[in-house]
């Protein structure tokens, strides 16, 4: 069973303890103090759970119908937030008979380790099983399994195709560079043979090479393309919680350094454990004293790489923290280069960059010297085997027991030996460098989304009446923005939000557009659940013109065809007309195929609007949602816009929200929404003679409207 636990640190006394609040999904608030319970009972007997603040300590205070109010526990100042949260936990449960306990992953210290979490990670990358992790960057080599396996069955053959040389040589000196034995047409057969060998060795080479190559290049692809797809399908409760420049690292930084690990990887551990394996048999083939010799280092050498695994992952970790800053400071100023220059904070600005890759620079410089004072031992030590074979070898060939030949065939044999080895010394590093990426990226292709489709969906059609039936939402489900709301929007209806900033319009529409899910509740088209539903089909048949409009880095054709697939020329042309921008987007050099440039900052807020609202109406909706769609127009424009608006949404089921009243007196019904509730619903003109909180607005926002207008001297 899920809980929440509050740990608080004073007693009722003030006096030093230990203790916990406990509140678990059953409802049921347990007190414990020291291990031992002091009192429990439960959440729906409270009326309302509120942090005090105290004098150098808070309180948790509690309220009750029918008993007395109760104080449950006291803590120092470091506890407020988290007890903040059991309230709101609390507090909700009553609200709506829901237990929420949030996830774990807001933790920011590993329970088994105690190490601090990385920002950007819900897992620690010291206790995420590294087994697990390879496994699963692996498996993306099944698709191209029978590639892989080709490349590497010509790669064997051009490595046994080498390993047939020191065989050669050892004939060559023992048999044919002798005075009065050899012959030269004897040697000139056994070069021809060799050069032959490695000829058809390159060749192979090159052939597994573009083998791999292709196969790798699709895998490199798939593993980016399934964590966008991922991102895409996913739905915007990761954008809450991820920022622009954490995505795009994942996906794009990421995957490569993943595909980067798996391709060599993949490639190479085959060609280099089987060089050892094979090597190894056959220098014991060729005297197995020697080979004891040569195989002293290799059990030190892997005690070594082990035992700094640990400290040398760590190192790179705290690299990688550095890494991370300095791509987020950019990311940041890039994105809000408006904001630094308008304020003149250049200089801040690279300062604070400067400082960030300063810092990254030292740590980079640390961990390159200190690796390089690990790996050079571990690089002689590897190779120490081949002073011991010299030592021993030669005194073998001295007393008789091993042939020239022998010695020198049983030398070349050892590079098959130490390659392998050397490139193992590397791999603590190489692996502590992407183990973090890895966990990342797995960690993205994880995470469920909170919007999925059914598997049987009821596509049913999209021109019934909306219907809310008792939601409650929050963005964090125990702070709800929307309280019970119920509200039944009927087919070709236009219906207006009204209220205060804050009391949840745009989280009404977003879940009408099933961005998210109430948390309790349901919202219903034509008698069906939206989550009954495929999101693609909902959305297929609901146009939108955000309050801040978005526009891509195209021409005005393409912005605009992009509300309908395969829009026509004429059709485009149409949409920019009702949304009155044709005339300035003929007024451009190359008219509709003018290029925008990213976001469309070239234009003014108003002729960004335009192109919104033309690229929902191109759509044709069945069911069109207004967020203040002509907030950033001027009187004149909204004038003719809105005039085309009032024959677009004639007929068609409409939810507006609008910043100016008097846009929304020809809705059919206005819904004042008030702490998150549904306060007032009726005409303009029946709102105005309850004179109630729509009344408030219209005469506040006149108000405002006369001070506005200039005084003629």
């Amino acid at each position: 069973m899920k809980q929440f636990t509050f740990e608080y640190d004073l007693g009722l006394d003030m006096s030093p303890t230990s203790g916990k609040l406990i509140f678990s999904e059953s409802g049921t608030i347990t007190g414990e103090e020291n291990g031992e319970v002091i009192f429990t009972l439960h959440a729906k007997d409270v009326k309302e759970a509120f942090v005090k603040p105290g004098v150098g300590c808070g309180l948790i205070y509690v309220t009750f119908e029918n008993a007395p109010d109760r104080v449950l526990c006291r803590f120092t100042m470091s506890g407020l937030k988290p007890a903040g949260e059991l309230c709101k936990i609390i507090n909700f449960y009553n609200l709506s008979g829901t237990a929420y306990i949030p996830e774990e992953a807001e933790k920011r210290v590993c329970e088994k380790c105690g190490r601090p979490m990385m920002t950007e990670l819900s897992v620690c990358v010291f206790c995420y099983s590294k087994l697990t992790v390879v496994k699963r960057a692996f498996g993306f080599f099944k698709p191209q399994a029978k590639t892989i396996i080709t490349s590497q069955i010509f790669a064997m053959l051009a490595f046994g195709a080498l390993l047939t040389f020191p065989i050669f040589f050892r004939m060559l000196v023992d048999n044919h560079f002798e005075p009065q034995v050899g012959t030269w047409a004897d040697i000139m057969v056994i070069i021809g043979i060799m050069t032959a060998i490695r000829l058809a060795g390159e060749c192979t080479f090159i052939i597994t090479a573009r083998i791999f190559n292709k196969a790798t290049m699709t895998i490199s692809n798939d593993i980016r393309s399934t964590a966008y797809a991922k991102v895409q399908s996913h739905s915007m409760t990761l954008f809450a919680k991820r920022t622009p420049g954490d995505l795009i690292r994942r996906v794009m930084d990421d995957t490569g350094v993943v595909s980067d690990f798996v391709n060599s990887m993949g490639r190479w551990i085959i060609e280099v454990v089987a060089m050892f394996i094979i090597s190894v048999i056959i220098l014991f083939v060729i005297n197995w004293q020697l080979a004891l010799w040569v195989l002293i280092p290799v059990p030190i050498v892997v005690f070594l790489i082990n035992a700094f695994q640990t400290f040398i992952r760590a190192r790179f970790e705290r690299e990688w923290r550095r890494s991370s800053r300095v791509n987020s400071i950019l990311h940041d100023i890039i994105k809000g280069i408006r904001t630094v220059k308008s304020f003149g904070n250049e200089k801040r600005e690279i300062e604070k960059f400067s400082n960030a890759t300063f810092e990254l620079a030292t740590m980079s410089s640390k961990n390159e010297a200190l690796w390089g004072l690990l790996f050079q031992p571990l690089i002689f030590l590897v190779g120490s085997g081949e002073f011991i074979v010299l030592f021993v070898g030669g005194m073998m060939v001295l007393n008789g027991t091993l042939t020239l030949g022998a010695l020198l065939q049983f030398t070349m044999y050892l590079w098959a030996i130490f390659m392998p080895l050397r490139w193992l010394t590397q791999l603590p590093r190489w692996f502590a460098q992407t183990t973090t990426s890895m966990v990342k990226v797995f960690e993205l292709l994880d995470d469920e989304s909170e919007i999925t489709s059914p598997p049987q969906p009821e596509n049913v059609p999209i021109a019934g009446g909306v219907a809310f039936d008792n939601v409650y939402f929050g963005y964090k489900s125990y702070e709800p923005v929307l309280k019970g709301v119920s509200l039944e929007i009927k087919p070709g209806e236009m219906i207006g939000l009204v209220g205060k900033s804050g009391v949840g319009k745009s989280t009404l529409i977003n879940l009408a557009m099933r961005l998210y899910d109430p948390n309790t509740g349901k919202i219903t088209i034509n008698d069906t659940d939206l989550r009954a539903m495929e999101t693609t089909h909902l959305h297929e048949n609901m146009g939108v013109v955000f309050q801040d409009s978005f526009l891509f880095a195209g021409t005005f054709l393409e912005n605009i065809a992009y509300g309908k697939a395969g829009a026509t020329v004429e059709e485009v042309v149409a949409a920019a007309k009702a949304a009155e921008a044709h005339d300035f987007i003929m007024k451009s050099p190359d008219g509709y195929n003018t290029p925008i440039g990213e976001g469309g900052q070239s234009l003014s807020g108003g002729e960004r609007q335009r192109l919104s609202i033309a690229r929902a109406i191109i759509k044709n909706p069945e069911i069109l949602i207004l967020d203040e769609a002509t907030s950033s127009l001027d009187v004149e424009t909204e004038s003719l816009i809105q005039e085309s608006l009032n024959r677009i949404t004639k007929g068609r089921t409409t939810i507006a929200i609008a910043h100016r009243l008097s846009t929304l007196r020809n809705a059919d019904r206005l819904v004042v929404l008030k702490d998150g509730g549904v306060a007032e619903v009726g005409t303009h003109a029946e709102l105005l003679r309850q004179r109630g909180i729509y009344y408030d607005l219209v005469m506040a926002q006149r108000q405002n409207s006369r001070k506005a207008e200039p005084v003629n001297p």
